[in-house]
């Protein structure tokens, strides 16, 4: 009767006619075992290698990769701390889909040899979007390539790339508003979803977040998915009418969910709420205008640049400063108006004629 091998042992004959056995365990390289099963030899190398410190996970692809070139770096730069917990998860997917598309061509190249011209050529061949795109991407990848001095310069320095010339989303305007609002009622779900996106003006990414055990005392408290900033908002009247008017279901822990009871991702709320914007004869509004319409609101009620940033979670004071210097437009515009009719401090008409004669 044939012996049993031990567990985890693999053998085979190879083409020269040498048995060989290995020591193999699930998701682990296989370990070459010395002599025959149950030989003392055999034996004691196997309880070396299964005594042998197994925690540290195995590096996707390493084994496919040759080192010091664009595979094996890449390899480290996913599991670096600054690819994983530095960078949001929709901006991780986006990146990442664009570096493996820069292995795919390239992975096999030494990445010390990486130049500028290189990588001008590369993006040269993109649209100006997409090498906008693709230069964030590998700033970081270069970033990780530099800290571990495996690159002497920075190839991306002195890269030009193309201006992109983007169409700003259309801003909705109260006209807009009010044309949604009579489609859809109050009570219904797409009344809700412009309520959320207006009343708080978060992007879509955190509105299918959004749910009952975000709030407190009636503020809304949530950390923006993108940034990481978090915001604190009181839940305004019309909002809370909105939430009100909405079936309660405890099984529910988004504000919004799907017809099958589950919560929207990003892009399918997106799509939904597009369908709703078709249905109310407004094929140009998307819910980032919305975004923008909350944020000129609270500008032209008088909000500073410093209560946007909270409201929004804005990182930077520029982000808020376009919609209160916008505002501040409106109102010089209205001063000047009320100054060349007539109805401010003197007759401006009667004084220009003074001055000329």
């Amino acid at each position: 009767m044939k012996r049993k091998n031990p567990k985890y042992t693999h053998g085979f004959i190879d083409r020269f006619g040498k048995p060989r056995f290995y020591l193999r365990l699930p998701g682990r390289k296989r370990v070459p075992l010395p002599g025959l099963p149950w030989s003392p030899e055999f034996m004691a190398a196997r309880e070396k290698a299964l005594k042998e410190d197994w925690s540290a996970p195995i590096e996707i692809g390493a084994n496919r990769t040759r080192a010091g070139t664009v595979n094996a770096v890449l390899v480290t730069y996913y599991q670096s701390s600054a690819f994983k917990e530095g960078l949001a998860e929709n901006t991780r997917k986006n990146r990442r889909a664009i570096l493996e598309r820069f292995r795919e061509e390239h992975g096999d190249k030494r990445i010390a040899l990486l130049h500028r011209k290189a990588l001008q050529t590369i993006l040269n061949k993109k649209s100006a979007a997409a090498a906008k795109n693709w230069k964030k991407a590998l700033r970081g990848f270069i970033d990780h390539c530099i800290a571990l001095e495996m690159i002497e310069t920075d190839p991306l320095l002195g890269i030009k790339l193309t201006k992109v010339r983007s169409t700003p989303h259309r801003r909705w305007t109260p006209a807009d508003i009010a044309q949604y609002e009579k489609r859809h009622p109050p009570g219904t779900k797409a009344r809700l979803a412009l309520e959320l996106i207006l009343s708080t003006g978060q992007a879509r990414c955190d509105v299918v977040r959004m749910g009952r055990q975000y709030v407190r005392d009636e503020t809304l408290s949530m950390t923006r998915q993108k940034s990481g900033v978090p915001f604190d908002i009181p839940i305004l009247p019309s909002l809370r009418r909105e939430l009100d008017l909405q079936p309660q279901a405890d099984c529910n822990l988004t504000f919004l969910v799907t017809e099958q009871g589950k919560p929207f991702t990003a892009a399918g709320f997106g799509n939904w709420f597009r369908d709703r914007c078709n249905e109310a004869g407004l094929p140009n509004c998307r819910a980032h205008g919305l975004r923008s319409a909350a944020a000129t609101r609270l500008a032209d009620y008088g909000a500073t640049a410093h209560q946007l940033m909270a409201w929004f979670g804005w990182r930077t004071l520029s982000e808020a400063e376009r919609y209160t210097q916008e505002a501040n437009r409106k109102g010089l515009a209205a001063s000047a108006g009320q100054l060349i009719s007539g109805t401010g401090i003197g007759k401006p008409e009667t004084q220009f004629a003074k001055k000329r004669s």
